[in-house]
């Protein structure tokens, strides 16, 4: 924009014959109208210029909510403020001391487990071969 205020003095300036600028060629004159086009073209092909306008409208956006908030008598600042001293104060139990098994469990336990295919030692070559014998027909 300060480009094309630039130029616009310029060409009033060029115009009414107005101090040094009277002896300026046209080219220098119309130099700054040239800049604003490029200008533009690298705001636009970079996004600068559409990112520019998503943050004014979050910006409208959260001054609204505020707005809002306010009108139905929620302070919305204060809620925060009170989460995080919440947050804050917030203590954890002491951990619980493990609890010690009987004789009994641990039997319980060990028999129902030792049934599990996991928990089964694999039986010798030579015992496998004695049983797989014994489980054929004759």
């Amino acid at each position: 924009m300060l480009f094309v205020v630039v130029g616009a003095l310029l060409v009033v300036m060029k115009l009414t014959e107005f101090g040094v600028v009277a002896d300026w060629s046209w080219l220098t004159i119309l130099l700054p109208f040239g800049l604003a086009v490029a200008w533009w073209a690298f705001a636009d092909g970079t996004g600068l210029t559409q990112r520019r306008a998503m943050d004014k409208m979050e910006e409208r956006k959260q001054e609204r909510r505020q707005r809002h908030m306010e009108a139905l008598g929620l302070n919305w600042r204060r809620d925060k403020r009170v989460a995080v001293i919440r947050e804050a104060r917030k203590v954890e139990p002491p951990k619980a001391a493990p609890v010690k098994k009987t004789e009994q469990e641990r039997h319980n336990r060990d028999v129902i487990t030792a049934f599990l295919p996991s928990r089964q030692e694999p039986l010798p070559s030579t015992q496998q071969a004695s049983i797989a014998a014994e489980d054929k027909p004759a």
